[in-house]
């Protein structure tokens, strides 16, 4: 009896080995297959993704996101774009209201910080575009150093004290008028007709008590010739026709000095046509003086017309010190011939050297130019 129940016991024992066995076997036939399977199937996903990314049309798509990184990358790399200057002239200049005071030294260190910001832009620059961005859209050409010289005139006796214009050629815009205006001065704005670039500088001129025009004469060698010039060849009628519509912009107008015309001044019958109309029109012409073989004296003694012209030009080269010493040849000048008349641009330059000069106009009148007829 005991021997059965031994023999059985056993034979239970083995038939769970067994089971145990093939269970284990069976965990690890599966582990194999799901292996097996695991690597068959990534390197067919490979294949496959292989495949796939070499289509046409899945290239041309990663070219397009390629590029689409490349420019936002750049466009990241970009720095912030600065406000567009007016004629050279930072906007930051600006006339004080009534109710404000500025003393001469803050104007100083504000014209001084806004010319510190151009030679900074400037010299940022590369060569090509700095020579680019020269102000010379709007400037006088020279034809030969004679015209940088004083012109002949008798001395004018009885003269109490010696009086300078200064006029301010190439007004267009608003921040040029603000600096001129900030140095608190009488100086004479000649404003350019207005244009494409400048739609509204006859509205500027308008809003003054007193201003010049500009007007463009054609030039013997200047490459930047202003729209509607006049020219050497034009008939009386169609200087006329120019005129009329210079009073028709400046209303108020009573004195023109031109803009380059060295061409046209020094042709006698061209400016004979112009000072005509100008009789007419009751206006008065100041020679700026751009050739020095200017037929404008001729042609006003012609017609019993006091000749006034430009004796010096201040910003000739735009360095400070070189036009506060052209400040100072313009004062002995009146001091010589009883007054003188000084013609600059509104460089930044300018406008600062003006008002360095301060103390030197202290021994003469700086007056507008109605006050020399």
């Amino acid at each position: 009896m005991a021997k059965r129940k031994r023999s059985s016991s056993k034979k239970k024992s083995n038939k769970l080995l067994y089971i145990t066995l093939w269970f284990l076997l069976l965990i690890i036939v599966s582990m194999v297959v799901f292996i097996a399977g695991y690597y068959y199937g990534h390197d067919s996903s490979k294949d496959t993704l292989k495949k796939v990314q070499k289509a046409p049309e899945i290239k041309e798509l990663r070219k397009i996101e390629d590029n689409n990184v490349t420019i936002l990358q750049k466009e990241q790399k970009k720095e912030p774009q600065e406000q567009p200057k007016e004629q050279n002239l930072s906007t930051a200049i600006e006339i004080p209201s009534k109710k404000e005071h500025i003393k001469d030294d803050e104007l100083k260190e504000k014209l001084k910080e806004v010319l510190k910001k151009e030679i900074k832009q400037e010299e940022h620059k590369p060569k090509s575009k700095k020579e680019s961005t020269e102000y010379s859209n709007a400037s006088h050409e020279y034809e030969g150093e004679i015209v940088l010289q004083t012109y002949k005139r008798e001395k004018l006796t009885g003269v109490v004290k010696p009086k300078l214009v200064i006029i301010i050629d190439d007004v267009s815009t608003k921040s040029q008028v603000n600096a001129i205006k900030s140095l608190n001065l009488p100086l004479t704005m000649s404003f350019l007709p207005p244009s494409k670039e400048r739609p509204n500088s006859h509205s500027l001129a308008d809003a003054e008590s007193f201003y010049m025009v500009h007007l463009p004469m054609e030039a013997q060698s200047f490459t930047k010739e202003e729209p509607y010039t006049l020219k050497t060849g034009d008939s009386k009628e169609t200087i006329a026709q120019r005129i009329g519509e210079i009073k028709r912009l400046f209303p108020r107008v009573k004195y023109i000095n031109n803009h380059t015309g060295s061409k046209f001044t020094s042709n006698e019958e061209a400016v004979d046509k112009l000072i005509l109309t100008l009789q007419e029109e009751n206006i008065n012409f100041i020679d700026s003086r751009t050739i020095g073989s200017s037929k404008v004296a001729n042609v006003m003694k012609k017609y019993q017309k006091r000749y006034v012209a430009r004796d010096v030009f201040l910003d000739h080269k735009h360095e400070k010190e070189y036009i506060k010493a052209q400040i100072r040849k313009a004062i002995e000048i009146a001091k010589e011939h009883g007054n003188a008349v000084a013609i600059g641009h509104p460089h930044s330059n300018t406008i600062l050297a003006i008002h360095e000069s301060k103390k030197y106009f202290r021994d003469i009148d700086l007056v507008l130019v109605d006050k020399l007829y």
